[in-house]
């Protein structure tokens, strides 16, 4: 046997296997054999036709099979000891019809090569890193709605934003009064600050327990048939009989009151005796808003790297683009072949992008292992509890949850990649030089924003 490979450019090439009748001939011999003792054979027990039968019968057929695998099997053995970076998969190359009446066959496959890349990351490298600085106005809106979380309904005499009014409800007939035989609600609630309406929402603004307030239960809600059957108990299928005005004599109102600073609402929201006055809690909740903000600066830094390491190594890579679309057109049938060329264009920056980041990694040695995946996907179960609002059972069914998660195929693929695309920032936010700057929510938003319009513009360009 005798494996080479002929460049035809930089980045193409074609390996040639040349096979002699001692590189197969025993593995013909060992399945013809195979299929005596297994296979059915018309007018022959198992293991009682012999080989010139066999020969006759499935010669050609299993010849044709061998030599396909040894030679497939010994490019792909040429590819790994020469340590042969390719792009897709090689691509036998057909000149004609073998002879397999002939000893010596010579096979060959297309290949694309991928362009050497020496990347560099280490701290001759700077790139930008955006903190974003806590506020006031921040510590004050997070403020707000930890102690609206560890607030209470409580009862009240007056209406109050968002306040539920309670009292009995009766319909009223066209004159005004009440209707005889209509409906009555002893225990109605009625939440103004959700109505549709907000005319009839207006109508609540200033009253107080006592005072009695007509309105109209379909302009409430545009008169969604639920609601309404809520509001007035009653089935959904009556909910037409009964347009017109209501009356609520209220009762009750009942207003959220949220949580007064002190030593229960501290250990409420950070655990006992961490926290022990205003000043410790302002500063514990400004650690919190920053915790909160820095996905954002890690993803906008991701982003900057990424672009940083396209615009350095992949602006002037060359790709071997006519075995592209050889590939392309020989693995996507469906795809016509005036398209080709458009296709493997538009799937350039991928496959460069593609290239860098495996080169990067292997500058850095950046590998994963299953511990790196189990911890990522209970990362996610986490956020997905606490933005179900269940953070407090976050502890217990974290593990679960992410159990399941990697049950699945393709989630786990996608944690998977999730997973070695973060090992990958941070080691490449280590081995570089940060410049650190903190800047405004709105300077940051400002910056995103700024590099979604060019990243937009540089496409419609290329459009």
């Amino acid at each position: 046997m005798d494996v080479t490979l002929e460049k035809t450019s930089e980045l193409e090439g074609v390996i040639v296997v040349r096979l002699v009748e001692d590189d197969y001939k025993a593995r013909v011999k060992s399945e013809l054999k195979e299929i005596g003792q297994k296979r059915q054979i018309p007018g022959f027990r198992p293991g009682h036709i012999d080989m010139a039968q066999l020969q006759k019968r499935f010669g050609k057929e299993v010849k044709a099979h061998v030599l396909n695998e040894v030679a497939s099997d010994a490019a792909l053995k040429y590819i790994e000891d020469n340590k042969l970076d390719l792009l897709g998969q090689p691509l036998p190359l057909v000149e004609e019809e073998y002879d397999l009446t002939a000893t010596e066959f010579v096979f060959k496959y297309e290949i694309g090569l991928a362009p050497t890349v020496d990347i560099k990351l280490d701290q001759s490298v700077e790139l930008d890193y955006y903190n974003i600085a806590v506020s006031d106005n921040m510590i004050d809106d997070q403020d707000k709605a930890l102690r609206n979380q560890a607030g209470e309904q409580v009862p009240a005499q007056e209406y109050a934003a968002r306040a539920l009014v309670k009292g009995v409800i009766r319909q009223l007939d066209e004159e005004g009064k009440e209707k005889e035989d209509g409906i009555m609600v002893e225990d109605g609630i009625l939440a103004p600050f959700s109505f549709k309406s907000k005319d009839q929402a207006d109508k609540f603004e200033g009253s107080k327990v006592g005072d009695t307030i007509v309105f109209d239960a379909f302009a409430t809600c545009d008169g969604n048939e639920a609601e309404i059957a809520s509001m007035l108990h009653i089935d959904r299928d009556k909910v037409e009989t009964v347009r017109g005005n209501f009356q609520i004599t209220i009762s009750e109102f009942i207003v959220h009151k949220p949580a007064e600073l002190g030593q229960e609402f501290y250990d409420k929201v950070f655990g006992k005796d961490t926290v022990h006055n205003e000043e410790e809690y302002r500063q514990r909740v400004s650690e919190m808003i920053a915790r909160a903000l820095e996905p954002n600066s890690r993803q906008l830094f991701a982003r900057m790297a990424e672009d940083y390491l396209m615009e350095t190594y992949g602006k002037d890579m060359q790709l071997p683009l006519d075995f592209l679309k050889k590939f392309m057109a020989r693995n996507n049938s469906e795809i016509k072949a005036e398209d080709i060329a458009g296709e493997v264009e538009r799937a350039v920056p991928g496959i460069k992008w593609e290239i860098i980041e495996n080169k990067a990694a292997e500058t850095l040695k950046v590998e994963i292992n299953e511990d790196d995946v189990k911890a990522f996907a209970h990362a996610m179960a986490i956020e997905q509890l606490q933005s179900y609002g269940m953070a407090h059972m976050a502890d217990q069914m974290a593990d679960y949850l992410a159990e399941n998660i990697l049950k699945d195929k393709s989630q786990r693929q996608r944690v998977v990649r999730q997973a070695f695309n973060g090992k990958l920032i941070n080691s490449i936010h280590n081995a570089i030089k940060l410049n650190e700057k903190t800047v405004s929510i709105e300077e940051f938003r400002t910056l995103v924003d700024s590099l979604n319009n060019a990243s937009g513009a540089a496409v419609a360009a290329e459009e």
